[in-house]
């Protein structure tokens, strides 16, 4: 048990699955996971267990933006020895090919929080995902035919800035193709605590076409990101075995 989550040690997999909707953990546990059980419900943010083809698998929910995710993953990796996280969440797309219901994989991601001030001070650091998370992830969604970007991505804490795609010009000249609220966390911390990290996310609008899904959408558009993690999931394992 920690602060934010009532669950023991050992109620999580070593591989978890971290969407940013509580209701879309669910929606994966149900639709996804064999032999489920709710390890945590503490905060509006649940987590379960189950298994995936016979491989134990958790989720857990982190809510919005760096510093929810940055406390989730934190207690995951020092408390729960987690070892593998997954983000399965949403991003806006900053290039017009990043099409939306397309998924972004994330090479490596810069963030404006005021976590990599704090830790860094006056350095800039675009962390990475796990290489081996990456290939894997990336050879799955073209063996499966998906819609998909591998690109390099940027985090913000602020989701309605008053100069909107404007604050972004400098992003979009040196690449980066996509812009979520977690994945510059995700990977921090996974260095930190020597772990392995891989964000996959929907793209649920474009800021250049302005395109957008339909809310009505949710949850079954993030059916191919799902199925694609999980994939990764069980290809990492073969791999390791």
């Amino acid at each position: 048990m920690t602060p934010h989550n009532e669950a023991s040690v050992g109620d999580y997999a070593e591989t978890v699955l971290l969407p940013g909707d509580p209701e879309r953990a669910e929606w994966i546990a149900e639709n996804f996971l064999d032999n489920v059980r709710c390890v945590n419900r503490w905060r509006g943010e649940p987590g379960f267990t189950g298994a995936f083809r016979g491989m134990p698998v958790s989720v857990q929910s982190t809510g919005m933006g760096v510093p929810s995710l940055a406390i989730y993953m934190h207690e995951l990796l020092d408390a729960h020895r987690a070892k593998t996280l997954i983000r399965v969440g949403t991003c806006g797309g900053l290039v017009e090919k990043v099409k939306i219901r397309s998924l972004v994989i994330s090479q490596a991601s810069s963030g404006d929080s005021a976590m990599n001030r704090q830790l860094f001070g006056a350095f800039d650091y675009a962390a990475c995902a796990d290489f081996g998370l990456l290939r894997i992830a990336a050879e799955r969604a073209a063996a499966l035919k998906l819609d998909h970007v591998v690109c390099r991505t940027a985090s913000s804490d602020v989701f309605y800035h008053p100069e909107g795609l404007k604050r972004l010009a400098r992003l979009q000249q040196h690449g980066v193709m996509a812009i979520d609220m977690e994945t510059s966390a995700l990977y921090t911390l996974a260095m930190r605590f020597s772990a392995r990290a891989l964000s996959v996310c929907t793209v649920v609008d474009n800021m250049i076409t302005t395109e957008e899904i339909d809310p009505a959408e949710r949850q079954e558009v993030f059916r191919p990101m799902t199925e694609l993690a999980l994939e990764v999931v069980i290809a990492d394992a073969k791999a390791s075995s």
